[in-house]
Order: C-alpha cells, then structure tokens, then sequence
C-alpha cells in the first residue's frame, strides 16, 4: 500500500518531463489525495454537462484552461480548484508535479500537481461542477475495475481502457484523467506489481 512518505519521497526524486510543441490550448489540474479508511484517496470531480465542452459530464481532477492572469500552469492548477470546489490549496500540501500530457483527440497540453490534504474538507461547486467524490488508490488499482468499454465519442466510437468508478459514480474514468492517473501509478512500479497479483 502506498504510504504519504514514499509518494512525498518518490515526487521530490521525480524530474517532470515537459512537453515542447505548440498546442491550441494550456490546461492544468490538481491530483488531490487524502487519508481514508482504505488508504489514500483521490479526489474526483464530474464535470457539468455543456454542449461546447469536450469534456462535458466526464470526471476528472480538478483543474482547467490556463489564463493570462496566472503566473505558471501550477498556479493554473490552484486558481481552478479555488474556483470549481471553494478550496484554497497551500504550500504545505504540494508534492509534486507529473509529467506533461498531450492530448489524444484535442491540441491540449495538460500538466498535473498532486497534493496531499490532511483530511477531506467541505467542498462547494460552482456551475462547472456537479459532483465531487473520493476513491481509494486501492479501489483504483483492482483489476475488477479495470476494464475496456466501447462508447460514443465527439461523434465517433472509440474502444479504450477505463476504470470502473461503480459504487461511486455513474460515469467511467477515461481519457486524460485515465493516463495521468496511470502516469501518477506508474511512479510506484514494485506496488503495481503487487496490486496487480490480487486478483
């Protein structure tokens, strides 16, 4: 199971590898963890459903389009999460940050910031937010929830890997928020292993 001190230890060691080329749009999210019953958890939004988003309805990490007024895509990140879910990250719950992710389908280059909070906090949701919930790395991990689904996608049917969220959401978790989460797990490879074993 991973532990705050190897996840603290392992981002300190992490050199994010950034991503040069030029795309349409800058986005940036934050990977929220907290103690739970069944280990660290991770926070999730569900997106408000809007024709002119690409990722209407989808759930995800916090986060968003970087704009003018920030200063750096961490920034970004923070000012995001301050606006979707009324929540003031700080520096003492910075970890780290992920490597840089490029879009399959949109020219968007994504970065991602985890933080750790001592305990869940209240959450508020302004109108991009419909729904916030937590999910154990454990939960994450189970290959029950590992599956690959078929859908509907910016009118055309695509097949990718997903993870369950069954218990929790309505939704699957696909897409970006997927691979940053499987770029988050892939810094733990031992642990990944072992998960991987109980079947």
């Amino acid at each position: 199971m991973l532990s705050i001190e190897m996840i603290r230890t392992r981002l300190s060691q992490h050199q994010p590898q950034s991503i040069a080329e030029s795309f349409t749009r800058q986005a940036a999210v934050a990977l929220i963890l907290t103690p739970g019953e069944q280990g660290l958890e991770v926070l999730f939004i569900r997106r408000a459903e809007y024709d002119d988003d690409p990722w209407s309805g989808d759930v995800a990490f916090p986060g968003g389009g970087m704009e003018a007024r920030d200063n750096g895509a961490q920034q970004t990140a923070e000012r995001e999460v301050r606006e979707e879910i009324d929540f003031f990250l700080r520096p003492e719950h910075y970890l780290g940050q992920l490597d840089d992710l490029a879009g399959a389908y949109l020219s968007v280059r994504v970065c991602c910031f985890v933080y750790l909070l001592p305990e869940k906090p209240l959450l508020k949701f302004n109108g991009e937010v419909v729904d916030t919930f937590w999910v154990s790395l454990r939960e994450l991990q189970s290959p029950t929830r590992r599956l690959t689904a078929s859908f509907a996608y910016r009118g055309t049917y695509r097949t990718h890997p997903i993870i369950s969220l069954e218990g929790y959401c309505e939704r699957f978790l696909w897409g970006m928020t997927y691979r940053l989460l499987e770029s988050f797990m892939a810094l733990f490879p031992k642990l990944n292993q072992s998960a991987n074993k109980k079947v």
